[in-house]
């Protein structure tokens, strides 16, 4: 099919362009030490100074770090492994490649608006474009009616439909906790935006994600054909974003920054995602 020849060519593109980005940032060396500079806010930030991100503030850029490690080590070879075993027909696997695909979608589309411009522009550019476009037709090109029939309606999917609503509760109030008391006590910008020019990812998870969040969840609830799909595609991207989320606090922590109370959110609902994609996808035959 025309479609699934797409949908290979694009994957094998985004495979090789992640591993050519995530090794340059990896291990690119040179620069000068970490460095002070005041934003246009007055609020001074220490620059990293080193590699691929060198420009942008420290603490962001361990983490940008600890996520190519994730995408590099677990992102790629669970895209090639769920594309190879989907062109064996595994339905199962067809949806473990279309979250690993929400994951690359999602990390690129913030790698391109939220870091600092660097010689890997037209490579993201060319990631959240084709990473858009493997994930639309990855999507499409399932029958909602036969993925509902091959549910198992033995198993529960409530709880998994509850988590999703929990986890989109628990991150909102996580970034509104950063973004709220800056309003209250009139210094309007939260000390995270640093020399930033706004809120990138609380902007991209309050306004996008965890409303989708919501919506999978509510259709799994109520046992929606769409809510097969849904359900177990967002868990998967859910389960790799939250690994990284880890990765990224744990370099964060190694590194003295600090790190509550994300310490104790992001690794229970990292382990619920897993457990919870894991379920669901085993509940289709």
């Amino acid at each position: 099919m025309p479609q699934k020849r797409i949908i290979v060519t694009l994957v094998v593109i985004i495979a090789a362009l992640s591993i050519a980005a995530t090794g340059l940032a990896l291990f690119s060396g040179g620069g000068a030490e970490p460095s002070s500079i005041t934003s246009v806010r007055g609020q001074p930030v220490v620059l990293y100074g080193k590699g691929l991100y060198h420009h942008m503030s420290a603490d962001v850029a361990v983490q940008g770090i600890a996520q190519d490690w994730v995408t590099l080590c677990l992102g790629v070879p669970l895209l090639l492994l769920s594309l190879l075993l989907s062109l064996r027909g595994s339905l199962r696997w067809r949806l473990v490649l279309s979250g690993t695909l929400g994951y690359f979608f999602v990390t690129y589309l913030f790698y391109l608006v939220m870091a600092m411009y660097n010689p890997l522009f037209l490579v993201y550019t060319a990631l959240l474009g084709t990473t858009f476009f493997a994930l639309a037709f990855a999507l499409t090109s399932f029958d909602l009616n036969h993925l509902a029939r091959n549910a198992n309606p033995a198993v529960s999917v409530k709880v998994a439909g509850i988590f999703l609503l929990v986890n989109s509760l628990l991150i909102g109030m996580l970034w509104m906790s950063v973004i709220v008391p800056p309003l209250i006590d009139g210094s309007i910008y939260p000390r995270s935006l640093e020399h930033y020019t706004t809120l990138i990812v609380q902007g991209f998870d309050l306004g996008l994600l965890l409303p989708l969040s919501v919506f999978s969840g509510v259709l799994l609830i109520r046992r929606s054909p769409l809510g097969f799909l849904l359900g177990p595609v967002y868990l998967v991207f859910l389960s790799l974003l939250m690994t990284a989320l880890v990765s990224k606090i744990a370099f964060m922590g190694s590194q003295g920054q600090p790190i509550m109370p994300a310490i104790f959110i992001i690794p229970v609902l990292a382990s619920g995602a897993i457990y919870f994609s894991a379920r669901l996808i085993r509940n289709i035959s």
